[in-house]
């Protein structure tokens, strides 16, 4: 008999904490930390060893560490920001033969993620969390009435059942939990394709002689549609290399493009390259609804990234906070029901999901437009606007952006319009998400209106729909 059969006919050691968590990234540690100082049992389930927990493939950048939430402190992870002297973006157009910098506002790190990582787990465990390592989640147990009540995992051969009040799904993007519970009973959104994820690669670079942008977090687009590269500085000489592409095009041999690129830069003869590692990545609007009776979903499991940078570790510690809560207050109620989970979908919406939604639209815009278009008004754009609208979410694209870009694009001019129309969309959405209901029985009204809002988008940009 093989271990495989063994541990299917394997009796299971059995857990009961009060909340069982599956993942120990950002979301996973900071829900995690959150419950477990209230004194409750929490138990994190993570699929790596207790070494190479917290090693993900990331950008490193971080942005915005000055405002986390308490439940790890800050001070705690200070130790692995290894560059706080990044301010501004750099992006490369060689199709224009330019390279425009913008500013970028508030506090900007690049990080070593994976001492990072450790951090978070060091900070989640001193506040009470238990951490169960190489334990891969299988499924998940629900009762007759539709509520997740534990999680099926292997750990080392062994079969394990983790019977909990509260299941928190942390485990990143295209969960495998989702694909085990049965929604069909609430409003959790299963409205999820692999096309709404990034694919992306990445390696750490040591390069002999600084590097003369350590300051600036640089972009550069790829030759083909929906691809791009980043160089993130984690000091003047180890430099985080990476590409993605949305998955929405032609699959890219990254590990090469990347390579060619790197080979292609006089800064990076004779560098060292270690650390590689691949993953994919949420470029999609927040989840709907991320609830479900026993169960949220928080992080990357619900869509809580940027979708125009990429940018998820900020996104992931709040919503973990607020899901934290309302865990929290389910606890002292005994109510796990899908509306009692109600006001952590709307926390997340009004803090950041409603603007992450509406940025969503440009990046439909931009399956729909010639990328030499596309750059070439990039190029014409003012910084200090395109910092407003990639980091502070904002959708503003004012009339100084209009005709400043006008005034250098030449020969943009349609693109130009576009991209004004497309800005109104994308104002009306978020003036929508800032109507999100307040109640589970209001969702499908409110979708309803929001789906009418897309069809507008995919008719203004030209481009297929997206969900």
């Amino acid at each position: 008999m093989s271990t495989q059969e063994q541990s299917a006919t394997a009796t299971p050691e059995r857990h009961s904490p009060d909340v069982v968590v599956v993942g120990a990234g950002t979301a996973g540690c900071y829900a995690a930390a959150a419950i477990a100082r209230e004194g409750y049992d929490v138990v994190v389930l993570e699929r790596k060893s207790e070494s190479e927990a917290g090693h993900i493939a990331c950008g490193d950048a971080l942005k915005g560490a000055d405002a986390f939430p308490e439940a790890i402190p800050k001070s705690q992870l200070e130790p692995a920001f290894t560059n706080t002297g990044v301010d501004h973006g750099r992006f490369e157009i060689p199709q224009e033969d330019t390279v425009l910098e913008i500013p970028v506002p508030g506090e900007l790190a690049v990080i070593d993620r994976w001492e990072y990582g450790r951090r978070i787990i060091d900070g989640a465990g001193d506040a009470g969390t238990t951490f169960h390592y190489d334990t891969v989640v299988k499924n998940v147990v629900q009762a007759d009435d539709g509520r997740v009540t534990g999680v099926e995992a292997i750990r080392k051969g062994t079969p394990h059942t983790y019977e909990a009040d509260v299941v928190i799904d942390a485990a990143g993007s295209l969960s495998v939990l989702q694909d085990n519970v049965d929604f069909s009973d609430s409003t959790f959104d299963t409205n999820v394709d692999y096309t709404h994820f990034c694919s992306a690669y990445r390696e750490i670079v040591h390069v002999d002689e600084p590097v003369e942008w350590s300051d600036a977090l640089v972009f550069k687009p790829t030759e083909r549609a929906a691809g791009y590269l980043w160089y993130f500085p984690r000091t003047e000489t180890e430099i985080n290399a990476g590409l993605g592409f949305q998955m929405t095009e032609e699959p890219m041999e990254l590990v090469d493009d990347l390579k060619r690129d790197l080979q292609n830069r006089p800064e990076f003869a004779g560098a060292e390259v270690e650390d590689k590692l691949g993953a994919a990545l949420p470029t999609r609007r927040p989840y709907d609804s991320a609830v479900h009776p026993g169960y949220m979903a928080i992080g990357d499991a619900a869509g809580h990234v940027n979708p125009t940078t990429g940018g998820g570790i900020a996104g992931a510690a709040y919503a973990a906070t607020y899901a934290a809560e309302a865990a929290i207050e389910a606890l002292e109620t005994d109510d796990y029901s899908e509306a009692a989970f109600w006001e952590y979908n709307e926390r997340v919406m009004d803090h950041f999901g409603g603007r992450y939604a509406a940025l969503d639209v440009y990046n439909i815009l931009s399956t729909a437009v010639d990328v030499d278009d596309l750059m070439g008004l990039l190029a014409a754009m003012p910084g200090d606007k395109l910092a407003e609208a990639l980091y502070s979410g904002s959708t503003n694209i004012g009339l100084k952006l209009k005709l400043e870009a006008l005034l250098k694009s030449r020969g943009h001019w349609g693109t130009i319009w576009n991209l004004y129309r497309t800005k109104r969309r994308a104002d009306e959405l978020l003036a929508h998400y800032e109507n999100y209901p307040s109640h589970p029985g209001a969702l499908e009204s409110w979708q309803r209106r929001r789906d009418d809002l897309m069809e507008s988008v995919y008719e203004t940009t030209g481009a297929d729909p997206k969900y």
